[in-house]
């Protein structure tokens, strides 16, 4: 896939964070884009700063439904009839010891962070066979590091990581490549953060954004399935 003008990608959680930057470098190098959220108002006004309805298309999607997915999805190929990248990137964070752990926040991590993955690539899966395309995980540094009160985020993500590379086996066959981003500490609103110069130390979703750039043009005889990236630096935090 190493000419990218006018594919189109479709990346879940993308009104901010790694989502909105993934987006931005996308639309720079000419794809169109899919952005998704739960609330539809603020993923517009997120396309607004992206591109125009030409190169941008703005969803409300839940993706711990299944049929928001499925009419997204839907929604897309009706715009632009075809899809060629999925970035499944919505996630969210609750922490806290085990024990103390409610069962709402256990559920809400497992709804989002892993039936959403698979509520996307159940969605996309069709036309990304006939676009022998591409499918992304956002999982995490913490998909292969478990830590204190960390017990519901690491098993979503832990799950999310062997998901994808199962993935990965099933879906080779028919030339679409499949791989799992994990990223450490990443500059964005995540757990209730508000990005500043403080976090100039953190990998940026810019950055993140140019490494699926560098995934898409990669020769398709090689495939990077499991890609671990983390702050060069992180002992000027």
């Amino acid at each position: 896939m190493t000419t990218l003008k006018n594919k189109v990608a479709y990346i879940t959680g993308g009104s901010k964070g790694i989502g909105f930057g993934v987006a931005q470098k996308l639309i720079a190098e000419g794809m169109k884009v899919a952005i998704s959220g739960r609330t539809l108002k603020t993923v517009q006004k997120a396309a607004e700063y992206l591109g125009d309805e030409t190169n941008v298309l703005a969803l409300a999607s839940d993706v711990t439904d299944p049929e928001d997915e499925e009419k997204a999805v839907e929604r897309i190929l009706d715009q632009w009839e075809q899809l060629d990248v999925v970035l499944a990137n919505a996630g969210v964070g609750n922490f806290a010891p085990i024990d103390e752990m409610s069962n709402t926040q256990w559920h809400q991590m497992i709804d989002t962070n892993l039936n959403g993955v698979f509520h996307t690539l159940k969605a996309s899966v069709s036309a990304l066979k006939k676009s022998k395309g591409y499918y992304m995980t956002l999982a995490s540094l913490a998909g292969t590091n478990f830590f204190a009160q960390g017990a519901g985020y690491n098993a979503t993500k832990f799950g999310v990581v062997g998901f994808t590379q199962a993935a990965m086996l099933d879906l080779r066959k028919y030339d679409i490549k499949v791989s799992t981003i994990m990223p450490g500490s990443v500059a964005t609103h995540f757990n209730n953060n508000e990005p500043s110069e403080k976090d100039a130390w953190k990998i940026q979703p810019e950055d993140i954004g140019e490494l699926v750039l560098d995934l898409l043009k990669m020769h398709p005889r090689t495939l990077p399935s499991k890609i671990e990236v983390r702050p060069s630096r992180p002992d000027k935090k």
